[in-house]
């Protein structure tokens, strides 16, 4: 932060939301947005760059979901703080997030001026919670409900996960290869490996698993 203003990053692969979302933080004269991205890997990228104080991440964007991007962002030398700003309220989705480092969590449902709240909130080394996300961490904390364990972010690894994505999103194997800079061979044992781990036999099986988990949104 320069001074007294926040600089921004806006991560999310609908350039309308974006807009609005600019639109909204314009209220706030100490808010500045210094970039947009619209998958998870220019979120990685940017930021690094960048280092802004925040960036607002959505996790269901293509290339890389919120949720790993945010892993990566959290484990690098950068102090940007995440906050989440999605259409999932599941549990999972939520513990995923916050667990990767998330300093907030808001849905796109309720957000507003409570956006300008949660950027001040989280910038200030403070967490900032939707009261509907805050009571699904009260369940699990409070009220030793069970996190579900089948779900990709604790099953699959950060290289699965990113194969499974791609899978699901329609590259193939060559274009995963280039993607990620790896061999083709090792997409191909990648692919096996999570169709074994899941219990799947087919790529259509795997591109249904990652819609319902929330990994990709086509």
């Amino acid at each position: 932060m320069t001074g007294n203003t926040i600089h921004v990053i806006l991560a999310d692969d609908h350039h309308i939301l974006r807009e609005g979302l600019r639109a909204l933080l314009k209220h706030d004269p100490e808010i500045k947005v210094v970039a947009e991205v619209s998958t998870g890997h220019e979120a990685v990228k940017m930021t690094t760059q960048l280092e802004p104080d925040v960036i607002i991440m959505d996790i269901g964007m293509p290339d890389l979901n919120g949720i790993d991007a945010t892993r990566k962002i959290v484990s690098s030398p950068c102090k940007t703080k995440v906050l989440c700003l999605s259409m999932h309220g599941e549990s999972a989705m939520v513990h995923a997030m916050m667990e990767a480092g998330a300093s907030g969590y808001l849905l796109k449902t309720t957000v507003g001026k409570e956006l300008i709240e949660a950027v001040r909130v989280v910038v200030a080394n403070q967490t900032y919670l939707s009261p509907s996300i805050a009571r699904v961490i009260v369940d699990h904390h409070v009220h030793g409900r069970d996190r579900q364990k089948d779900n990709a972010f604790d099953q699959l690894t950060l290289r699965e996960r990113e194969v499974l994505q791609l899978i699901a999103e329609g590259h193939n194997t060559k274009n995963i290869a280039d993607r990620l800079h790896i061999s083709p061979k090792t997409v191909l044992s990648h692919r096996d490996r999570l169709m074994k781990k899941l219990g799947v036999d087919s790529t259509v099986a795997l591109t249904r698993y990652a819609l319902r988990q929330g990994m990709t949104e086509l």
